[in-house]
């Protein structure tokens, strides 16, 4: 395996985590932000959430600063409502765009466009019409709707991180307990198939689509 060094000249790694819900980033790439938030501790993290109200949002908040340290330098919470996304498709345009004034990210996380979600559908789709030349790496929720793939981009986790990501995803997201999906075992499971598709030293692993990228 050939790892992707993402170092730069300055230091100052810039990521942009995108998300439609509280909890989208952290089960997607949660783990993976951790391992670069320890690797890279220059690391400047933007984090996006368009729906976020009442104690979703403040679960945003808190999830935020647990897995990006004290590199959080943006946080956007919006307002725009679950499941109707796409029917405000052109605001939801017009956010990414100012986005895309206010910062040039090394590497994004997004939802994918093949999610059976219809608001991760949305955001999968604007995010590569927005940021054209940029490192773009679309994440994985698991879901009632069964729609897993076959990504092909793997970062191995440490115990420290998978565990991390796992514990704060229960201790945050306190109304997300009710579902019966939510649970440990559905995230453990998860990474637990993606590390071993990738020999994962630690045996745990998330992934990602990557639909273009230029080495």
């Amino acid at each position: 395996m050939i790892s992707l060094n993402l170092n730069k000249a300055d230091g100052q790694l810039q990521v942009l985590c995108l998300g439609c819900h509280s909890d989208d980033i952290e089960i997607g790439c949660g783990g993976t932000l951790l391992r670069l938030a320890e690797e890279y501790p220059s690391a400047i993290f933007h984090w996006v959430v368009l729906g976020a109200t009442g104690i979703r949002e403040t679960e945003a908040r808190e999830a935020a600063a647990l897995f990006t340290g004290n590199g959080l330098r943006t946080l956007i919470l919006k307002d725009f409502p679950d499941g109707f996304m796409p029917y405000v498709g052109g605001q939801v345009k017009a956010e990414f765009e100012q986005l895309k004034a206010a910062i040039s990210p090394d590497l994004i996380f997004s939802t994918s466009r093949h999610d059976a979600h219809q608001d991760h559908r949305l955001i999968g789709e604007l995010v590569w019409n927005t940021f054209r030349d940029h490192l773009i790496l679309e994440y994985e929720i698991p879901k009632y709707d069964g729609d897993m793939g076959r990504p092909g981009i793997f970062v191995p986790l440490d115990e420290r991180h998978y565990l991390k990501k796992v514990d704060s995803l229960m201790q945050v997201f306190q109304s997300q307990q009710s579902k019966r999906w939510f649970q440990r075992e559905t995230f453990l499971a998860l990474m637990r198939l993606r590390g071993m598709e990738c020999n994962a030293p630690s045996g745990y692993a998330e992934a990602f689509y990557g639909r273009k990228i230029v080495l």
